[in-house]
């Protein structure tokens, strides 16, 4: 009973967070909404006994990336009107309840709607999270894992090479020193 309490309130509390994320126009405003919106997430997983991950989606999310979407928003010096919400947000709000109704529904008619999984409750609660999130990741897509890893190392050194400067270019083709 507890337990679904607090569900409702994070399911409340993060739809309304995450539609003003979208509605507000102060981009400021707009952060502080994604930031009690990913805290509320973060009690999604608390709510599914998964402490790790809520904690990672807190430190990583919460503090570091939506530090550097406000930063960048700081420096863009966007002017803004202030108005709170648009009146055409009213017919888009009507099709993404729509869209919710209709997920929610594939959601649960899907036939692998509670498809159990290697790890059992069990196991979790025996071992902790992050041993049993530990032991799937190594274990069985330990492949994945190192590929998703290069692709990144490969992402970091493209960006590397794009910010990097360049002389600028003279009139006769020839790059200046």
């Amino acid at each position: 009973m507890v337990q679904q309490i607090f569900f409702t309130y994070l399911a409340v509390a993060g739809i309304t967070s995450a539609v003003l994320v979208v509605g507000l126009r102060n981009p400021v405003h707009c952060g502080l909404a994604l930031l009690s919106l990913l805290f509320h997430i973060a009690g999604f997983f608390i709510l599914l006994n998964a402490e790790f991950i809520a904690a990672v989606q807190i430190i990583i999310y919460a503090g570091a990336i939506l530090v550097l979407y406000l930063f960048v928003l700081m420096l863009l010096n966007l002017k803004t009107e202030e108005r709170f919400l648009h009146r055409r947000y009213a017919f888009w709000l009507f099709f993404a309840l729509l869209a919710a109704v209709q997920v929610f529904w594939l959601l649960l008619h899907s036939p692998f709607a509670g498809k159990p999984g290697d790890v059992t409750p069990q196991k979790v609660m025996q071992f902790g999270d992050a041993y049993a999130i530990g032991m799937v990741l190594f274990n069985d897509y330990f492949l994945p894992f190192e590929i998703v890893g290069v692709f990144l190392l490969g992402a970091i050194i493209g960006a590397i090479v794009l910010a990097k400067d360049r002389p600028p270019a003279t009139g006769n083709g020839e790059a200046s020193r």
